[in-house]
């Protein structure tokens, strides 16, 4: 299992750590355009193998996308993070001109790749991906459910002040500080629904701090998180390489599901051995399905910016 990062600035790296360290792959690759700077990662991430008990071979390479052929699963990190006060639709026009060539040189090298798209706008990158690769849509996911659901979680436990393992929840709709769709009416503590526990109003603010979770920490941090990405990543990645058939929110490409189509947004999936095996219909609430149609009229927005 050999498995590519592009980009190995923060996000990128912590995604090279977290597959390492879970050891399911046999080699990844991290690449990036600044000389030396994925070699410099790659060493340092390789010299935490006796440490943490990993095998897993950490190579860093510059803009050489050769190092990359065979890759079986391909992820794309690249392109400038957030700042205080930027959303992540107005990172598109850079951006979108650098997932266009990792994803072409990608496929170039790996034509059976699996790919994964964390650049934001991510679903509009991911919609951007689908547009110029000739490839089936099962293998073009976006990363974003994932994440926000994550920080859903967070959020869920510490309003409920349960252990974080006692929280589920899901995160749907597009991957923006309003386009989230938090699906509290689904959220449960041990399969009992949350609003047993907390206040209508509660619930509220806890979907309302978990769709601006990236922009608060951006706040503090003076850029885009990276530890809960990386983790969510290599989440999908190993669910992926280890045909684990998991249920993740993922943005993919719509035909007709949720009566959406030719958009790329959040909805549940299964994550196999051939990338998207199955889009999960799940009954929505009235107030959920407006919220959906929003955050896809907000996504078609940004794709109307591309350049395809």
């Amino acid at each position: 299992m050999k498995v590519t990062v592009v980009g190995a600035g923060a996000v990128g790296a912590s995604c090279a750590e977290y597959i390492a360290i879970k050891d399911f792959a046999s080699e990844v690759v991290l690449l990036d355009i600044k000389e030396g700077y994925a070699e410099g990662k790659a060493m340092d991430l390789m010299q935490c193998a006796s440490l943490n008990g990993f095998d897993t071979k950490i190579t860093g390479i510059t803009n050489d996308y050769s190092k990359t052929a065979n890759s079986d699963i391909c992820v794309i990190t690249s392109g400038i993070p957030r700042k205080p006060g930027m959303t992540r639709e107005e990172l598109i026009g850079i951006n979108a001109g650098i997932v266009k060539a990792v994803s072409s040189s990608l496929l170039e090298h790996s034509p059976n790749m699996i790919l994964i798209v964390v650049s934001n706008p991510m679903d509009t990158m991911t919609y951007l991906a689908h547009k110029s690769l000739d490839i089936p849509r099962n293998r073009i996911i976006g990363m974003g459910g994932a994440l926000d659901s994550a920080r859903f979680k967070y959020r869920l436990a510490e309003a409920l002040g349960a252990p974080i393992s006692d929280v589920d929840g899901m995160v749907i709709g597009g991957h923006s500080d309003t386009g989230m769709v938090p699906l509290t009416s689904h959220a449960t503590r041990n399969s009992v629904k949350v609003s047993e526990f907390i206040s209508e109003e509660r619930l509220e603010q806890v979907a309302a701090d978990t769709k601006v979770g990236g922009a608060t920490l951006t706040k503090l941090l003076g850029t885009s998180a990276w530890y809960a990405p990386g983790a969510a990543v290599s989440g999908l990645v190993q669910a992926i390489a280890c045909d684990q058939k998991k249920m993740f929110p993922c943005s993919t490409l719509l035909e007709g599901e949720y009566g959406l189509n030719d958009i790329c947004i959040g909805v549940p999936v299964i994550l196999g051995k051939n990338g998207i095996e199955n889009i999960v219909d799940i009954e929505l609430s009235d107030a959920e399905k407006a919220h959906m149609q929003a955050s896809a009229e907000g996504v078609r927005k940004t794709n109307g910016l591309l350049d395809v």
